[in-house]
């Protein structure tokens, strides 16, 4: 929901930083955000808090960086922006279980459930509705967007998930009330963009033309 309105503002404030890192290759950074995604996850799961919430928000500093200065060098690549989704995802998996593995109580473990089933409902409904919006040529670059495919809006987004993370190792105590909320926000978001495409889709695209070297062939009459 915030993450258009603080895309410059990220983009100033991350600038300084990003122009110290141009050496250093983007899909390193990914790589490195994921290792510190991870242990944040692992940190979390033997009870070390703290250092679990300073691996997460490194995790999300580096995930910024890393499309930020293959943008300032111009090496942005599909590869890339791939690999930075699916590092995402991976995190995004690990961070809640982690903490439930931390408060260990049948409560977090069944809340973890809800939240991850709601995470997957979700991702289907974007991802899906990314790869038609594409197959439309109504995507990221028909729409201008800088990302590698456009990400339709919803109610819990980037943003959102870093604050219900960040709370959730740092206030572990309180994990079972903050992962059904979060579920619950992430469920909202899922019928809302279920309803958008329904209503984005309905309609069939007009027919384009078939590419060069693949026109059917006409069959001569007798």
């Amino acid at each position: 929901m915030l993450d258009r309105s603080l895309r410059q503002t990220k983009t100033r404030l991350l600038a300084p930083v990003a122009a110290r890192l141009e050496p250093v290759p983007p899909l390193a950074l990914t790589g490195v955000g994921l290792g510190l995604g991870l242990a944040a996850a692992a940190l979390a799961a033997t009870g070390s808090w703290v250092p679990a919430v300073v691996a997460w928000l490194a995790n999300r500093l580096l995930d910024g960086l890393d499309g930020e200065v293959a943008r300032r060098t111009d090496s942005e690549s599909d590869l890339g922006g791939y690999l930075d989704l699916t590092a995402d995802a991976v995190a995004y998996a690990a961070l809640p279980v982690g903490v439930a593995a931390g408060v260990d109580t049948t409560a977090a473990w069944t809340a973890t459930a809800i939240l991850l089933a709601t995470f997957y409902v979700n991702v289907v409904s974007v991802t899906m509705l990314s790869a038609v919006l594409e197959k439309r040529r109504a995507g990221a670059e028909a729409t201008g967007d800088d990302r590698t495919v456009t990400l339709p809006a919803g109610l819990i987004e980037g943003t959102e998930t870093i604050i219900f993370f960040t709370l959730l190792l740092a206030v572990p105590g309180a994990a079972v009330w903050l992962m059904s909320a979060m579920a619950v926000l992430v469920a909202v978001t899922a019928v809302g963009r279920v309803v958008g495409a329904w209503s984005l889709l309905l309609d069939e695209p007009v027919a384009l033309a078939p590419p060069i070297g693949h026109e059917d062939e006409q069959v001569p009459e007798r």
